[in-house]
């Protein structure tokens, strides 16, 4: 007997032929989609094939990312690099605090930002830095500084696989600066380690900018 759909709760379910509706595409579309390994399978109650929101989310980034100029296969690579990602409480530990705003995007919204740069293999660094998570059909980037500077750069005219490769490289020495202040927290027996925050974080934006100028300063021309 076919299940009763006015008995059906959230989250909604389709057949195939609603969600091809729903994407505005062809059923067609839909099957070629799946045997490609565009979207997960149908959960199946007999013969009966049901899709639901998440099926419907995928098609419609499959539909935003084709409108930017990635081919099929292009968007199959990205959706398996995408689909082994570590999910968003693993990489942003939950209940821990943290001063960085996270942003949710679509993946349409991550090309937004970033173009035809977003391809599986800077897709996959950013996941392993820690940078990017999942979340459902989502995509969560840890920090909105980090994304905002992210995009800038690339505007700029540095290659997204560049970025990725400096900021891996900003980890480790940002990890050493931190181990160093908190050594010094726990060596002098410091009350509140909170307090640390702040004062570490100037210490180091100041020899920072100091580090640029030295950096940018105009050399002076030897034969004068």
């Amino acid at each position: 007997m076919e299940p009763d759909r006015a008995e059906r709760t959230d989250p909604r379910e389709y057949r195939a032929e609603e969600l091809a509706g729903a994407a505005g595409i062809t059923a067609r579309t839909l099957r070629f989609y799946r045997e490609r390994g565009l979207i997960p399978p149908p959960r199946r109650e007999g013969r009966i094939a049901w899709y639901d929101e998440h099926h419907l989310a995928r098609l419609r980034t499959i539909a935003a990312l084709l409108e930017r100029g990635h081919t099929l296969n292009g968007i199959a690579d990205l959706a398996a690099a995408f689909d082994s990602g570590r999910d968003v409480g693993e990489v942003l530990g939950l209940g821990e605090p943290t001063e960085e705003e996270p942003v949710r995007l679509t993946p349409g919204e991550l090309a937004d930002h970033f173009g035809d740069q977003v391809t599986p293999e800077n897709l996959a660094a950013a996941l392993d830095l820690g940078y990017l998570a999942t979340d459902g059909e989502e995509i969560v980037h840890v920090s909105r500084r980090l994304l905002d500077v992210s995009a800038a750069l690339v505007r700029e005219g540095v290659p997204l696989a560049a970025v990725l490769a400096a900021a891996g490289r900003v980890r480790e020495h940002a990890d050493a600066l931190a181990a160093l202040f908190t050594d010094l927290l726990r060596d002098h027996q410091a009350a509140d380690p909170e307090r640390l925050r702040p004062l570490a974080k100037s210490v180091v934006d100041a020899e920072f900018s100091m580090a640029l100028d030295r950096r940018l300063r105009p050399r002076p021309d030897p034969q004068v």
